[in-house]
């Protein structure tokens, strides 16, 4: 296992303990419960809880959703929990308690209610995020490029977003589409039962579009997951270089469980570095070194920026970008939140997107 897994997996089963806490204490609130009832009440939240996570986090169980479902719903009753407790503060001076007491536990459900609802609106209602950049390579023609990246294909997400995104990429008249990876939610088994080939191969673009494999690509299911895109008219780039129209170079990298693949500076040893160099690479981890390469353009996803606050904090100390665009040594990297998410349909602090960028050559 992945030492960022673990610190994970340590943070979220120290998370669990405070949303317990709060949460028993907030039933028992709203309910008025005694101290018995309250007791038993908690004793069986605590157990019933931490037995699922143990139980997943062992591998006796595999219930990553219901686990990370369980967290967010204790995450949103966390928040909701800390503004009552402010608006009770500032209201008892100014108003009966008892009248504030009982208007709170009428707020504290539609609050909740609403910031689920917020949620999945997050999650399902794609942003599209534009930027513009002037590389120092001439380049013939101005071009858009149109990026989608973390789809993870599933469940969940499938048929009606894929022809979301490419009304998006249609409306935006873009000249190329850039894919990232995590195309597919570790398998293909969801995206052949639900035929969603045809909506894939909606995605089209004068120029082409072009895909990596991210890291849920490569669980066992990379050689399934290259065909099918394939077969939807993707060309997948497997650590490898593509001059498109001797204009400029696509370069896709595989993520870095694709342990076997070459390192940047290898491919690009293939290719004419004085033509404008656009870098697929899943996860957002060499950018230091990539800035200091022939690479005008990297696009990357992976972090989701957090996809449900406060992992946003996590992901900006994990990664130098972990979500937008920064310039480094005339290299401009951008990482994107992702269009679809993973594991729940839920993103706060966090939207589906689609990034536009115009691009001019010097």
């Amino acid at each position: 296992m992945e030492y960022r897994y673990i610190i994970t997996s340590a943070i979220a089963f120290l998370a669990l303990q405070i949303f317990l806490f709060s949460f028993t204490k907030t039933i028992s609130w709203l309910f008025s419960l005694k101290r018995t009832p309250k007791f038993l009440l908690g004793a069986l939240f605590y157990v019933s809880a931490n037995a699922l996570i143990i139980l997943h986090l062992t591998r006796t169980l595999h219930a990553f959703r219901a686990v990370a479902l369980m967290l967010a719903l204790l995450l949103f009753a966390f928040f909701i929990s800390i503004l009552t407790a402010c608006l009770y503060k500032l209201g008892q001076h100014i108003m009966d308690k008892n009248k504030l007491n009982t208007g709170l536990k009428v707020f504290y459900p539609l609050a909740f209610c609403g910031l689920v609802g917020l949620s999945i609106y997050n999650a399902y209602t794609p942003t599209v995020v534009r930027y513009s950049v002037t590389l120092d390579k001439p380049l013939a023609q101005p071009l858009r490029i149109g990026m989608a990246s973390d789809l993870h294909l599933g469940k969940y997400f499938g048929a009606k977003q894929l022809d979301k995104l490419a009304d998006i990429m249609n409306q935006e008249k873009v000249d190329l589409i850039l894919m990232p990876g995590d195309i597919m939610d570790d398998n293909v088994e969801a995206y052949v039962a639900e035929n969603m080939q045809p909506h894939l191969a909606k995605l089209r673009a004068p120029l082409g579009v072009y895909a990596t494999l991210g890291n849920h690509d490569f669980f066992g299911a990379e050689h399934s997951i290259y065909e099918e895109l394939t077969k939807a008219g993707i060309k997948v780039l497997w650590d490898e270089a593509e001059t498109i129209n001797n204009q400029f170079v696509i370069v896709g990298r595989n993520d870095d469980l694709h342990k076997a693949r070459p390192s940047a500076q290898q491919i690009l040893s293939k290719v004419d570095t004085q033509l404008p160099i656009f870098l697929m690479d899943h996860r957002p981890t060499e950018i230091e070194q990539h800035a200091q390469l022939p690479i005008d353009i990297q696009v990357s996803g992976h972090a989701h920026k957090g996809q449900i606050f406060p992992a946003s904090i996590i992901t900006k100390l994990m990664y130098r970008l972990d979500y937008g665009y920064e310039e480094i040594n005339k290299t401009h990297f951008f990482v994107t939140s992702g269009y679809g998410f993973w594991g729940i349909p839920m993103r706060l602090g966090s939207q589906s997107e689609v990034m536009i960028i115009d691009v001019k050559g010097k």
